[in-house]
């Protein structure tokens, strides 16, 4: 699923986020960022270890904050390290936390002359993030960033799985209803 916005295209697809040819992809990582389980483990074996260096000397990101390295051995150039909220059942700012991943990641690309970019779905897996609310999270942060700002020219959401492929599809439409 396809749409333009502000001259932006941005792409809902099904697939492996560590296979994308964007300049950059972000990682759903954990704050010491020095790898994990889900996208993390996945981006860090994928890029080498070239990345676990580079987060090293990083000391660790904040839940909603966003951190960049290069892409170690991906096609793309760069990894764009973020924190999402541990879902606890919706009363610990996670809808902020979440949007302002969305957002920080969204800024740093900017700060480095980024032009595409390629997010998965944050916090959604071991965090345990209910996928619906996440993807209109997800989709209204950047939906938002995009309207005010015209240096990325393309966002992929690059969906594991077809629940995740669905809810983000769904969200998409619902907003442009």
């Amino acid at each position: 699923m396809q749409i333009t916005i502000n001259q932006s295209l941005l792409t809902l697809l099904e697939g492996d986020i560590t296979e994308q040819d964007t300049d950059a992809i972000v990682n759903a990582a954990n704050k010491s960022l020095l790898g994990g389980g889900g996208v993390d483990g996945a981006i860090h074996r994928a890029g080498g270890p070239a990345i676990l260096e580079e987060c090293r000397k990083l000391g660790g990101c904040e839940t909603g904050d966003a951190k960049i390295t290069g892409g170690g051995n991906m096609k793309a150039a760069h990894v764009i390290h973020t924190v999402g909220p541990v879902y606890g059942g919706g009363h610990h700012d996670e809808a902020m936390k979440l949007a302002s991943c969305y957002r920080r990641s969204l800024e740093v690309a900017s700060e480095n002359g980024i032009r595409s970019i390629a997010f998965p779905s944050i916090s959604t897996g071991a965090y345990r993030y209910p996928i619906d609310e996440a993807a209109r999270m997800a989709l209204a942060a950047v939906i938002e960033y995009l309207n005010s700002h015209t240096d990325i020219t393309e966002v992929r959401f690059v969906l594991f799985g077809g629940n995740a492929f669905s809810a983000y599809c769904k969200a998409l439409r619902e907003m442009r209803e």
